[in-house]
């Protein structure tokens, strides 16, 4: 009997110990909300041209004659969003991690965030970006590269992109 009640106990403490040490690895992942998962890596800084603020474009599949598809991640440090710009075939966009901003010409901002998939017409002009606390992490497919990847124009302005909070 001794022996049962000391297995019982044995179990119920190490039960404890896991569900405890489960809740603090769960607080480590809450404590810190605003940093993002990489699923690749940052690559290189985009051009001061073509966005506000810090983001990065890594390419991952190089369009040619075969797939005629160009996939690329971008990353975008909170506050920073690309230009406004268009695709000649359009674009897909897979939010991978954190919280951000799209809008389509003519239609008002979205917020976007992981697990959200955007669909962005041919030759329509729209932006994107992450919002100002949150970084944004996104996957991009152009395809049918063939008739051309991307023109680019302004920049979004700050009263726009404030305007979406």
């Amino acid at each position: 009997m001794k022996s049962n009640l000391k297995i019982a106990v044995t179990l119920i403490i190490c039960v404890l110990a896991i569900a405890c040490n489960k809740d603090k690895n769960q607080e480590k992942i809450n404590g810190d909300k605003n940093q993002l998962t990489q699923i690749f890596p940052k690559g290189e800084k985009g051009s001061k041209d073509l966005f506000t603020g810090n983001a990065y474009n890594t390419g991952l599949v190089d369009a040619d004659s075969v797939f005629t598809t160009a996939v690329g991640n971008v990353y975008f440090q909170p506050g920073a969003r690309s230009n406004w710009h268009s695709h000649p075939s359009g674009q897909i966009l897979i939010i991978t991690d954190g919280v951000g901003y799209h809008q389509i010409e003519g239609r008002p901002v979205e917020i976007i965030k992981k697990g959200d998939i955007i669909k962005c017409p041919p030759n329509v002009r729209h932006w994107h970006g992450a919002s100002a606390d949150v970084g944004l992490q996104q996957l991009y497919i152009v395809p049918n590269t063939e008739k051309g990847i991307v023109n680019w124009n302004e920049a979004v302005t700050d009263k726009l992109y404030q305007s979406a909070k």
